[in-house]
C-alpha cells in the first residue's frame, strides 16, 4: 500500500502568532527608547543643552530645548511614514519592517555613545538632534508596516485584539523604559546616574533590536495581501476607495480620531516625569514611580479594550476613553497637586489615567487599518498616525513646558489632554458601528 503523503505544514513565519510577535517587537524597542528619553529629559538637558540655549526663557530653557529635539523627531515621522509606507505597499511589509528596525536600533544605540557638550561642544546637541531625526524616520515606517502586518494576519473577528498588540507593546516599551530608569536611579548614586548611568538604557536597545531583526527576517507576506492590494480592486459601497482624494480625506479623518490618543498618551505617560519634577517639585525617583503606575494602568487596559471592540465595535470603546479624559483630566491633576492626597490615592488616580488612554489605544490600530484598502494601507494609516503624533504628541512636552512657564498655571497638562480628547470625540462619533464586522478591504 502506498503511504499517504501529508501536506507540508505552513512555515512558522506564516502563522498569525509569529506575524503578531514579529510585528509588535519593533514597537517595543521604539517606545522603550522614547520612554527612556522622556524619563531622562532633565539629565539630557544638562548634558546636551546649555543655559544659553534657553536665553530669555528662564531656568526651563535647557528642558525646552530638549523637548524641541524630542518634537523634531516626531516631525520626521510623517516623512518616514510616507517613504516606508509607499515601499511597504509596493514591495511588501517584511523588507520595510526589517529596514526600519535596523535604522531605529542603530540610532538609539548611538545616542548612548554620544559625546556630551562638555566633550564635543556645540556639536553635541546637533548630533543628538540628527539621531533623533533618524529615529523619527524609522518610527514613521514602523507603525504602518507593523499594524498592516498584524491586522492582515489576524483571524476573523480578532482584528481589534491583534491590532491592540501594537499598542500593548508600546505600553510595555514605555513601562520598560520607566522601569529601567527607576532601577538605575535606585542602584546608582545621583552622580553616577548623571555621569554615565543614563547611557545604559540606550545601549540596551542593541540586543533588543537584534532580537527583533531575527524575528522579522523569517516573515512572509500576510495571506492574500498581494491580491487584495492589486490595482483595480473594488471597495464596498460607502467605503473609502483607493484614490488619492479619498485616501487624503481618510488620513485627515484618521488624524482627528486619534488626536486624543496621541495627546493624552504623551501627557500622562511620557511628559509626566519632567512635569512632576519641574512644576510640582517631585524627586526623580518619585516622578519615575508615578509614571510607572500610569503605564501599568495603560498596559492593563489595552488588550481588553481591543478585544471588547471586536465584540461591540470600535466606536463605543474609543468614545468612552476620549470622554473620560475630557471630563476627568483636570480633577485628576488637582488630586496629584494636592499635598493632602494620600499616596495610594495618587497611585490609583495614575492607574486610572493610564487606563483611559488604553481605551483609545486598544481599538485604535484596527480602526485605522479598517479605514484604508490594502494597496494604500501602510501609507494611509502610517501617515495619519505620524501626523497626529507629530503635532499632538511630539509637541506635548514643548507646549506644556512653555505654556506652564509663560502662564504660571500648573493645570496646562490637563487642559491640553482634555481639549485634544474633546476634539477626538467629535471625530470618533462618525465611526460606523459595523466597521469591525467585515473583512479588510
Amino acid at each position: 500500500m502506498t503511504p499517504s503523503v501529508a501536506s507540508p505544514a505552513p512555515p512558522a513565519a506564516t502563522r498569525p502568532r509569529r506575524a503578531l510577535l514579529a510585528g509588535s517587537v519593533g514597537n517595543f524597542v521604539e517606545w522603550y527608547e522614547f520612554g527612556v528619553y522622556g524619563c531622562f529629559a532633565t539629565v539630557i538637558a544638562a548634558h546636551f543643552f546649555t543655559p544659553a540655549a534657553g536665553a530669555g526663557t528662564g531656568g526651563s530653557g535647557p528642558l525646552i530645548a530638549t523637548y524641541a529635539s524630542f518634537a523634531l523627531a516626531f516631525f520626521f515621522r510623517p516623512a518616514g511614514a510616507l517613504l516606508f509606507g509607499r515601499l511597504g505597499d509596493r514591495i511588501g511589509r517584511r523588507p520595510v519592517l526589517v529596514l526600519v528596525i535596523c535604522l531605529m536600533t542603530c540610532a538609539t544605540t548611538l545616542i548612548g555613545l554620544l559625546p556630551t557638550q562638555a566633550t564635543a561642544g556645540a556639536a553635541a546637541p546637533w548630533l543628538l538632534t540628527l539621531l533623533r531625526a533618524l529615529q523619527g524616520l524609522s518610527a514613521g515606517g514602523e507603525f504602518g508596516g507593523a499594524v498592516a502586518l498584524m491586522t492582515e494576519s489576524a483571524p476573523a473577528g480578532r482584528r481589534g485584539r491583534y491590532g491592540a498588540w501594537q499598542s500593548f507593546t508600546v505600553a510595555l516599551g514605555l513601562l520598560a523604559g520607566a522601569g529601567t530608569a527607576a532601577l538605575l536611579a535606585t542602584v546608582l548614586s545621583p552622580a553616577a546616574l548623571h555621569d554615565w548611568g543614563w547611557r545604559v538604557p540606550f545601549l540596551l536597545a542593541l540586543p533588543l533590536g537584534l532580537a527583533a531583526l531575527w524575528l522579522r527576517t523569517g516573515l512572509v507576506e500576510p495571506p492574500g495581501r498581494a491580491t487584495a492590494a492589486a490595482p483595480g480592486t473594488g471597495a464596498p459601497d460607502g467605503a473609502v476607495r483607493p484614490t488619492a482624494g479619498a485616501t487624503a480625506r481618510a488620513v485627515v479623518l484618521g488624524i482627528g480620531r486619534i488626536t486624543g490618543w496621541s495627546a493624552a498618551g504623551y501627557t500622562f505617560l511620557v511628559v509626566l516625569p519632567s512635569y512632576l519634577q519641574s512644576t510640582l517639585g517631585a524627586s526623580f525617583q518619585e516622578a519615575l514611580i508615578a509614571t510607572t503606575f500610569a503605564n501599568l494602568g495603560f498596559a492593563a487596559s489595552i488588550l481588553p479594550a481591543g478585544t471588547l471592540s471586536d465584540r461591540i465595535g470600535r466606536r463605543p470603546v474609543m468614545l468612552c476613553g476620549a470622554l473620560a479624559v475630557a471630563l476627568f483630566a483636570l480633577p485628576l491633576l488637582h488630586l496629584l497637586q494636592d499635598p493632602g492626597t494620600s499616596t495610594p490615592a495618587k497611585a490609583a488616580a495614575l492607574v486610572c489615567a493610564g487606563a483611559t488612554v488604553g481605551l483609545l489605544a486598544g481599538p485604535g490600530p484596527a480602526m485605522l487599518a479598517e479605514m484604508f484598502p490594502a494597496r494604500v494601507r501602510c501609507t494611509g494609516l502610517g501617515v495619519a498616525y505620524a501626523l497626529a503624533n507629530a503635532v499632538f504628541a511630539g509637541c506635548a512636552g514643548l507646549v506644556i513646558t512653555t505654556l506652564t512657564g509663560l502662564t504660571g498655571s500648573t493645570d496646562i497638562p490637563a487642559y491640553y489632554a482634555a481639549g485634544a480628547c474633546a476634539l477626538s470625540a467629535a471625530a470618533l462619533a462618525t465611526l460606523r458601528g459595523d466597521d469591525h464586522l467585515g473583512p479588510l478591504r
